[in-house]
């Protein structure tokens, strides 16, 4: 608009010099004459003509003068209205600068640096835009976008930064696990194929992390399917290398005495490594001892050599009842010296009686009676006799013997040789105890009562020992039957 304005004030400028400007003649070159021509006097209509021109030319001068005043006025108004409009958009821009940097949250300092920087630079350049059309054409919306983007790409790249230190250190760390799950299985005396299969399988889960993108696929890396394979190779290995055929399995302290199969076939159905490791071998070494119990806690006293025992222990507070050892041998049973106690008992008696009675009796009996007016009169009389005779007669006789023999006294005479025969003797006693027992079941009567004590000896595997001694105030003994 000042532009059109300053064009329409030149155009009037030129037609003010146009006006201004009297019409003359082309003039010619003056030549030498030799003598001046007389001057011609002015008619009136040249005067008047010339007066007119000249009130035109003034009246177009202040004219001029009057728009040239305007146009100065109006220049200034115009530039001074727009030094406003300039002065309120750099205000406004300015303000719309602080509004959107103050809404946003820059919380990281360091990359909130770079974003002010964007920040400085739209501010500079509100600052020294000259023009509205400047100002206009400022967007500060791009260079808030800008200053965000910015502000983004620096956290994530510090995130990126943060998160391939952190991604490292998982991998040391899960490194390091790796190596510590597998330690215990390298400290045990190995074979050398499985120790290579061990160190193998190690190395292939330190590349796998090594190798991984995220923390996410290093966390997901778990030497448990390793382990587990690799630990129930070496128990099948050790087992293998068991010399007897059974072998003993402990598992929190509870013992088994299996068969190799059975044990291969128990720790193949374990589907953790962890658990695996709770298992314990070891290997069947049988050894005898000697126990004193009451017979209602050994199958009351039926067993006999040979026979396949359980143990079980009784917790003496709790009154539960727990396995101990799954499988011994009865080796040999003696019988308590009040079992080798016999004493006989024998009596007769007899008796005889006869009697007899004989009895006669005769009655005899009178009466009479009189009723003189209103008094009763009676009077009667009776007789009885009787006669009896008896007779009786009673006999009786009685014997009785008994005798006592004490088993253990005659063992203690035939280990002395007091005793004659004491070969046959020997023989006729070495079965009384079995006899008894027999005669009990087939008499179906108790000879020997419950808390009758036996000895008995039996074979089992000596890491068993302990539990047995420990417990053998409690202990019952448990046949074994197919």
């Amino acid at each position: 608009m000042a532009e059109d304005i300053e064009a329409k004030i030149r155009r009037l400028r030129e037609l003010g010099k146009v006006t201004a400007e009297p019409e003359t003649p082309p003039v010619k070159p003056p030549t030498a004459s030799p003598k001046k021509p007389p001057r011609r006097p002015r008619s009136i209509s040249s005067i008047r003509e010339r007066e007119r021109r000249k009130r035109i030319l003034i009246g177009a001068s202040i004219l001029i003068i009057v728009i040239l005043i305007i146009s100065i006025g109006a220049y200034s108004y115009l530039q001074s209205r727009s030094a406003n409009e300039l002065k309120n958009l750099r205000s406004k821009k300015i303000g719309e600068v602080n509004y959107y940097f103050s809404h946003y949250n820059f919380s990281n300092k360091e990359c909130a640096q770079k974003a002010f920087q964007v920040r400085s630079l739209v501010l500079s350049k509100i600052e020294s835009a000259k023009t509205v059309d400047q100002l206009r054409s400022i967007d500060v919306k791009i260079y808030f976008d800008k200053a965000v983007q910015v502000y983004k790409a620096c956290v994530e790249e510090q995130q990126k930064v943060a998160y391939e230190t952190q991604l490292n250190q998982t991998k040391q760390q899960k490194i390091q696990s790796i190596e510590i799950a597998f330690q215990p299985l390298l400290s045990m005396p190995l074979p050398d194929s499985i120790r290579a299969k061990v160190i193998s399988a190690m190395k292939t889960l330190e590349q796998q992390v090594k190798s991984a993108k995220t923390i996410e696929e290093v966390n997901s890396i778990s030497p448990d399917s390793y382990l587990l394979s690799l630990w129930r190779d070496y128990y099948f290995w050790k087992i293998d290398n068991i010399p007897t055929n059974d072998v003993i399995l402990e598992k929190n302290g509870v013992k088994q005495l299996v068969s190799k199969s059975e044990a291969k076939s128990i720790l193949s159905a374990v589907t953790s490594y962890t658990e695996l490791l709770q298992y314990k071998v070891y290997k069947v070494q049988y050894v005898e001892i000697a126990l004193v119990l009451p017979r209602d806690r050994i199958a009351g006293g039926f067993i006999k050599p040979g026979d396949v025992v359980m143990f079980f222990a009784k917790n003496g507070t709790k009154g539960q009842y727990k396995e101990i050892v799954n499988q011994g041998y009865v080796e040999l049973v003696l019988l308590p010296t009040n079992v080798g106690q016999i004493s006989v008992s024998e009596s007769q008696s007899q008796s005889s009686s006869t009697s007899s009675s004989t009895s006669t009796t005769y009655n005899e009996n009178q009466a009479s009676t009189y009723n003189p007016g209103d008094t009763q009169f009676s009077n009667g009389t009776s007789v009885t006799d009787t006669y009896s005779n008896s007779e009786s007669a009673s006999q009786s006789s009685s014997a009785s013997y008994s005798y006592n023999v004490n088993l253990a006294e005659i063992l203690k005479a035939i280990a002395a040789g007091k005793i004659q025969a004491s070969e046959q003797v020997k023989e006729e006693l070495q079965n009384y105890g079995w006899k008894v027992i027999t005669l009990e079941q087939t008499s179906d009567m108790l000879v020997l009562p419950p808390n009758t004590e036996f000895l008995i000896i039996v074979k089992v595997p000596s890491i068993f020992v302990p539990d047995i001694l420990q417990n053998q105030q409690y202990l019952y003994v448990a046949r074994v039957t197919t």
